[in-house]
């Protein structure tokens, strides 16, 4: 997973809300020159039809089908949450320490969705992004 840049890896973060935290990565994109900005609400509606929360504290903001018109050029965020941001509900709490913000061409994006799926399944690995120091040390776990 290549796809992985230094300056789309953010550190310490922190957000008051599941939409500012999907907003927050969606500028990510927007900056590197993957998106354009109408990607981003497309973001946040595809939260609001189904949750980006996948468990094992993460979540992978990503835009709807709808929106593929507005990628520019695959790209992924990696958004460390230490403190948390909740993507549930008051009855179903989903806190997510890890946030994936992706965007893909065509069908890239299914290929990166289950690349991190796939690396996060294990909570072990979630922890060791959740408590990296560096952008290169988020860096050297996926170019394994």
């Amino acid at each position: 997973m290549s796809i992985v840049e230094k300056n789309m890896i953010k550190l310490n973060q922190s957000f008051t809300d599941k939409d500012e935290a999907i907003r927050y990565c969606g500028q990510v994109l927007l900056k590197a020159g993957c998106i354009d900005s109408g990607y981003i609400d497309a973001m946040i509606e595809r939260n609001n039809s189904l949750s980006v929360y996948m468990g094992n504290f993460i979540a992978i903001p990503h835009g709807t089908d709808e929106a593929k018109t507005l990628v520019k050029k695959t790209g992924i965020t990696i958004v460390q949450v230490p403190h948390g941001v909740e993507f549930g509900t008051a009855d179903d709490s989903k806190i997510a320490t890890v946030l994936f913000g992706i965007a893909g061409v065509g069908n890239e994006h299914l290929d990166l969705i289950q690349k991190i799926a796939v690396f996060c399944a294990d909570v072990d690995n979630v922890v060791k992004l959740a408590d990296a120091q560096s952008e290169a040390e988020i860096m050297s776990y996926f170019n394994i």
